[in-house]
């Protein structure tokens, strides 16, 4: 194992993050925020919150139904990444996916029942997840008689494990997903260097049809794309301008998700899918027509309150849809896919005169929050944008620190509290996936904004917080520069103009970290919210 361990290390170096554990929010018990990581999509080594040690699992789960326990590592790998993913419904008709085998609908029902443990069970552990799974592919191989000895043999049971009809699709799936994730091999190890699961690898070619020899074409808006048109789409209104990029998951693995979308009787569609590892990006729809990929009109008071002429029109309209291979419950996203999108969201932006920033490239749960999330709490927008500008030779040095670290660059900017601080999104209006809240005290125990400067430099802080009747009327900012000098404290009142950026004013920062720090120090009965500061 040391040896694999060592030969894939190069491709997961420095994406060790430590995980965050949930806070629960006094606004609602409920209300947690996933913890965050990272992850090398690559076959390879990746590091992220450990979901515990995984091998004990599949191995007993693989023995007990008599399946090959690295080809169910492999099926979960192509999956989740060996993640506890809890899904929710990206497109109707398409019921969410849960646990490691990221199993949905009737496949999961009856998995439960062939395991012999309730559903609900397979939705949240591990263990019965696994054994649900593997029970399905047992049952497969009896169905299809398959040699259990033959390790290619075993391609047609996960084609039908897989649920996915689409011919080119399941091919794409079983030769360059699965059978490609058991002749690479993969280790997973948690942020400490723990081993999660991990496959040797093995020679072995999948005994299932190839895709349709044929040549792929580019996409007609983005040559490094494949081509695999939709017939779900339909024109914009005339005159229309492309105005905005929204960010999609897809609740589901890569050649699932084309080949759903690019099936008629899902009723839905994207403009582009990319892949876990960014290696590959479908285009399903031109972008001078109207995919349907959000089902809602828009309403500025969700998105900072901009462009509001805008509202009460359909979001399809004037927007271009990027899907992600992934789930808005996973705890980090890979590194290569966040490159390859941003690569794309630039190409579009440059083409179709996009502004590149937040409110422009956004999220689908911030213009769908009823009933959508994605791409979740740990999407790395700041990151994220910053290198949709840098590929478009954008020189722009604003910076947002957000409240959740895994969507800051930490080289530049990140946030630090105690644990009196709670993770919250019972309010609406927050930037990026959540803020932080306290009740006011007489003690000094701030939220901490910190951000670095190579050099002495004027800068304007705005903050964005979430407005609510139970916020302070006077919660104070404060300014502080790198040698610890207090330079100004704002007051502000929270309980007005949430979910927008608010100036606190211009102050001479020096050269290193610097620090705004929301403090608890004030009125009694209240509470502040610490949600993003930008330096600007």
């Amino acid at each position: 194992m040391s040896t694999l361990r060592n030969a894939l290390a190069a491709a997961a170096a420095a994406l060790s993050l430590a995980a965050c554990g949930p806070q629960q929010s006094p606004e609602n018990p409920e209300q947690t925020q996933p913890p965050a990581g990272a992850i090398d999509s690559a076959q390879g080594v990746f590091n992220r919150g450990s979901t515990g040690q995984l091998d004990p699992l599949f191995d007993k789960a693989a023995a007990e139904f008599n399946v090959p326990a690295d080809l169910l590592k492999a099926i979960s790998f192509s999956e989740t990444r060996w993640q506890m993913v809890a899904g929710e419904e990206e497109f109707e008709g398409l019921a969410p996916a849960f646990g490691v085998m990221a199993l949905r609908g009737e496949r999961l029902e009856r998995g439960a029942a062939l395991a012999g443990v309730p559903a609900e069970l397979v939705r949240t552990d591990a263990q019965a997840n696994i054994r649900a799974g593997a029970a399905l592919l047992s049952a497969s191989a009896d169905e299809l008689k398959v040699d259990r000895a033959d390790l290619g043999a075993w391609a047609p049971a996960v084609a039908q494990l897989s649920g996915i009809t689409h011919t080119d699709a399941v091919a794409e799936y079983i030769h360059k997903d699965v059978y490609a994730t058991l002749r690479n091999g993969a280790v997973a190890e948690s942020a400490d260097g723990t081993l999660i699961a991990s496959i040797m690898p093995a020679q072995v070619e999948a005994k299932f049809a190839l895709p349709a020899a044929r040549a792929l074409a580019a996409g007609p808006d983005y040559a490094s794309s494949i081509w695999r048109p939709s017939p779900n789409y339909n024109s914009r209104p005339a005159g229309t301008d492309i105005s905005m990029i929204v960010i999609h998951t897809c609740e589901g693995a890569y050649s699932g998700c084309w080949g759903w979308l690019t099936n008629s009787a899902a009723g839905a569609s994207a403009h582009y899918v990319v892949n876990e590892s960014g290696s590959e990006i479908s285009q399903l729809v031109s972008e001078a027509n109207r995919a349907w990929h959000v089902a809602a009109s828009y309403d500025c008071s969700l998105n900072g309150s901009k462009d509001c002429g805008l509202n009460g029109v359909s979001v399809n309209h004037f927007s271009v849809g990027i899907e992600h291979g992934g789930y808005a419950s996973q705890s980090s996203f890979p590194a290569g896919q966040i490159d390859a999108s941003a690569k794309l969201s630039c190409d579009i932006s440059r083409d179709r005169t996009v502004v590149r920033d937040s409110y422009h490239i956004v999220a689908h749960g911030r213009l769908q929050p009823n009933n959508r999330t994605d791409p979740g709490p740990n999407w790395p927008w700041s990151t994220y944008i910053s290198k949709v500008n840098s590929y478009c030779g954008s020189t722009s040095t604003e910076l947002v620190i957000d409240s959740n670290n895994a969507n800051n660059d930490s080289s530049k900017g990140y946030i630090e509290v105690s644990a009196n601080w709670t993770s919250s999104t019972n309010v609406g209006g927050y930037y990026g996936s959540g803020y932080f809240v306290a009740s006011t005290v007489a003690a000094s125990d701030p939220a901490t904004f910190w951000f670095y400067l190579p050099a002495a430099a004027t800068k304007t802080i705005d903050a964005w917080w979430t407005a609510a009747t139970d916020r302070s009327t006077t919660a104070p900012f404060i300014m502080w520069n790198a040698a610890g000098t207090k330079l100004a404290t704002v007051n502000v009142n929270q309980q007005l103009n949430g979910g927008q950026w608010n100036t606190l004013g211009s102050f001479s920062f020096s050269a290193g970290w610097n620090k705004v720090q929301l403090s608890r120090w004030t009125g009694a009965g209240y509470y502040v919210v610490a949600d993003a500061v930008r330096v600007r």
